[in-house]
């Protein structure tokens, strides 16, 4: 298929799954676009990975579809304000599966699908809804976990006020090497200011010295991982 056939196809889908996104935002009472944004943030993340088109295609459509599961549910307590019940919370864990088969069925390519699957997994293995860790989550899914929690800590929500970029970069920091693959964190917080990146909690300045941060913390993260030192003699 001409390259340029394949752009054409590429374009309509996106601007397809554009409209789901915006549709899966006014349902979870999102103020500002949210898909879309966590769109732009993924692409940014998996460009410092030097992530091949046909990847980042995938993982944009994933992150315009990742909520698609919860608008199926159409359940209440979703937009509603107040903390989930136990019950309510074991109830949510379906939504990625519920979002998988959704992307088929809107036309997302298996790659972009398994993403949506994924994007709850945590890197320490306590994540749904198949408990992966480590490098058995797709370092697509590891990416759009990071960007979605940064674009919904940034944004406001029924339940809370937006976080500042600051909370939630050190929000980001506090859970690195348990929900989130530290070297995605840290390629976040190195990422050149841009529009999407943007919070809409109050305005405050961003301390420089995350990034730093984020670099020790990777460095404690790699020694962890290390195995432990064998006594000579």
């Amino acid at each position: 298929m001409p390259i340029a056939t394949i752009e054409t196809e590429q374009l309509t889908t996106v601007e397809a799954f554009k409209d789901l996104g915006a549709g899966a935002d006014a349902f979870e009472r999102y103020p500002n676009p949210h898909a879309k944004r966590i769109a732009a943030i993924a692409d940014q993340i998996a460009k410092s990975f030097q992530l091949g088109a046909r990847d980042r295609f995938s993982l944009r459509i994933a992150a315009l579809a990742h909520d698609l599961g919860e608008v199926v549910m159409d359940r209440d307590y979703i937009r509603r304000a107040g903390t989930l019940g136990e019950d309510e919370r074991i109830d949510l864990t379906r939504h990625p599966l519920l979002g998988e088969r959704e992307a088929a069925r809107a036309g997302a390519d298996r790659g972009a699908q398994l993403l949506v699957r994924w994007h709850h997994e945590w890197w320490n293995g306590n994540g749904y809804p198949d408990g992966l860790r480590f490098e058995q989550i797709p370092l697509g899914a590891r990416i759009l976990r990071v960007a979605d929690t940064y674009a919904s800590l940034t944004d406001a929500r029924p339940f809370r006020k937006a976080y500042t970029e600051r909370q939630a970069r050190e929000h980001l920091l506090e859970w690195t090497g348990l929900e989130f693959d530290p070297r995605v964190v840290r390629a976040l917080l190195s990422l050149e200011p841009f529009k999407e990146l943007k919070g809409y909690g109050r305005d405050e300045e961003v301390s420089s010295d995350l990034s730093a941060i984020a670099d020790e913390m990777m460095a404690r993260v790699d020694a962890l991982s290390e195995p432990p030192a064998v006594a000579g003699g």
